[in-house]
């Protein structure tokens, strides 16, 4: 079978080939944003658009394309989906447990503002979950917890999207740098430690601008302390491991120690005027339970199960115990046959494509393990905890769906090259690449819906970029996966996690038009804080850096 090379100029001309490029990503918005279709068929249609394209404009054998819809289909259902069943299903047994009144009670018990609340789920505790597994879990969490406190949805949706954004970079036990070393060929202590110079000021000041997305500036500066509380001591500890320890814990401690330093701190500072939803305020407001640490301890256990689940599958001893379940075997006619080609790669590079069945592996099985362990745990019967995942899954049909077939786009564009023509046009800007280099990782999340991923597709081309145009490899590297992180409200996958944890599925074009203008305002700060670093501060880029 013949090896197919990839080609980044199909219609010879560079403007019309973008153009080409951008047309499976452009019908997806155009259907979510502007007609409002469902997201389970926008998705499908953009997939077929996307397979089109690449048989069709991009002469990619067809056997290829539909190879590469299946590789994708197989990682979006085990290592995306999956995980977000399993963090819906564990809500959705509190919910049926009863428990969860109880963790709206113990949040109560440190605050009843929605402001303080919503830094202390969205911000704090989502940071815990990204660290832990990522994918879906933190905004599927997030938003179903502060749902069930009362929270507005669709503004909750928007408020979880832009929360996950700050501890994306070392998402996954610090996946994404271990991505953009291995194609990048740089340490991954330089590129830790340079990714925490540029996120940990951004980190600092993102708790004002969830307040001030939710509320008025009056509103924002009656909690400015609470914000400075749980921007700057995540952003510090956030600089310090990263920078110092390793990249696998750098979200999980942060978000713990922001956490725990928030919790003291609530004691003795209130704000004076507590913050509830105009609704609220003409409800009668019910008497406050007191509720004993051993309740609260037991309502919170489903959601330390996962944290403990999920960092025990990351442990590389039982890492290897599982791996032996899994079963991997090259994709036919596409591992190997698929050549990518300068100025993409450095070197001419054969594409890989292995189906990797990890199902055990999964961080979605270690989820759903801690939803069958915690059913019991709460005091459900097996029957009931199996009813109740039975539900999650069939209320998540669709999303599911829609999830599997954004993915498998995103594949098809990754393997026939229209991911890689996006990028190239973004290196045409001379002195301002910083920035346009900063919104090639935005856009490789926004297509693939991880920040490990667009450091797959896009990390070699940054690197190769920026030694042509003079600038520093592991700056350029670690602004791919900066600001990829403001990607992450945007990519499809997000926005149907967020609607359906939010229970406003079909909303995910209102919630595109809300997000996005966030998103690039922050990639923008991001770009500009990049530049900064690559023409007037170069000191701050790390190399031959050392962990402790």
């Amino acid at each position: 079978m013949q090896v197919w090379t990839q080609n980044y100029d199909p219609l010879g001309n560079a403007v019309l080939s973008t153009l080409a490029a951008a047309v499976p990503v452009t019908v997806l918005f155009y259907l979510l944003a502007v007609r409002k279709t469902k997201a389970h068929l926008a998705a499908l249609y953009a997939l077929i658009a996307a397979m089109a394209v690449a048989a069709l404009i991009f002469r990619m054998p067809v056997h290829m394309v539909a190879g590469a819809a299946a590789h994708g289909a197989v990682y979006a259902a085990l290592w995306i989906a999956w995980v977000v069943v399993g963090a819906v299903f564990v809500y959705d047994l509190t919910v049926q447990s009863g428990h969860f009144e109880t963790i709206k009670g113990s949040i109560g018990a440190i605050t009843d503002d929605r402001r303080v609340q919503m830094l202390l789920i969205a911000f704090c505790f989502g940071a815990v979950l990204e660290g832990a597994g990522g994918g879906g879990a933190p905004v599927a969490v997030t938003a179903a917890m502060m749902i069930g406190l009362g929270f507005r949805p669709f503004e909750t949706a928007v408020v979880c999207l832009m929360a996950n954004t700050a501890p994306v970079a070392w998402g996954g036990m610090g996946n994404p740098v271990r991505a953009l070393a291995a194609v990048t060929g740089l340490p991954e202590s330089d590129l830790s430690a340079t990714m925490g110079r540029i996120l940990p000021p951004i980190a600092a000041l993102l708790p004002f601008y969830l307040v001030r997305s939710m509320v008025g500036w009056k509103e924002t500066f009656q909690v400015w302390p609470a914000c400075v509380a749980a921007g700057f001591s995540f952003a510090g500890i956030q600089f310090f491991w990263s920078n110092y320890v390793d990249p696998n814990l750098v979200d999980i401690m942060s978000g713990m120690g922001a956490i725990l330093i928030c919790a003291v701190f609530f004691k003795y500072w209130k704000p004076k005027q507590e913050f509830h939803f105009p609704e609220e305020r003409e409800k009668p407001r019910p008497e406050k339970r007191k509720y004993t640490a051993r309740e609260v301890v037991h309502a919170w256990s489903p959601f330390a199960l996962i944290a403990l689940f999920v960092v025990a599958w990351g442990i590389p001893a039982v890492k290897a115990v599982i791996s032996q379940t899994s079963y991997k075997t090259p994709v036919p006619g596409l591992h190997q046959m698929v050549l990518r080609t300068a100025p993409v790669v450095e070197k001419d590079v054969l594409d890989t494509a292995v189906f990797s069945f990890d199902w055990l592996a999964s961080v979605g099985t270690a989820t759903v393990l801690a939803g069958l362990v915690a059913g019991p745990v709460l005091g459900l019967s097996m029957g009931t905890t199996l009813r109740v995942f039975r539900g999650t899954m069939q209320r998540m049909r669709f999303s599911f769906l829609a999830i599997l077939c954004m993915i498998c786009m995103a594949y098809v564009m990754r393997y026939c090259g229209m991911d890689a023509v996006l990028g190239l046009a973004m290196t045409h800007t001379g002195a301002l690449y910083p920035i346009f280099g900063t919104f090639i990782g935005w856009i490789g999340v926004a297509l693939s819906g991880t920040d490990a991923g667009s450091n797959a597709l896009f990390g070699n081309l940054q690197v190769v970029t920026a030694t042509k145009l003079g600038l520093d490899p592991v700056l350029m590297a670690a602004a791919n996966s900066t600001g990829g992180v403001m990607g992450k409200m945007v990519a499809a996958q997000s926005l149907i996690i967020a609607c359906v944890a939010a229970g406003i599925e079909g909303k995910e074009g209102d919630l595109f038009r809300a997000a996005a203008k966030h998103g690039l305002a922050l990639a923008l700060v991001i770009g500009l804080l990049v530049m900064l670093y690559a023409y007037v501060l170069p000191g701050v880029v790390a190399h031959n850096h050392r962990f402790w």
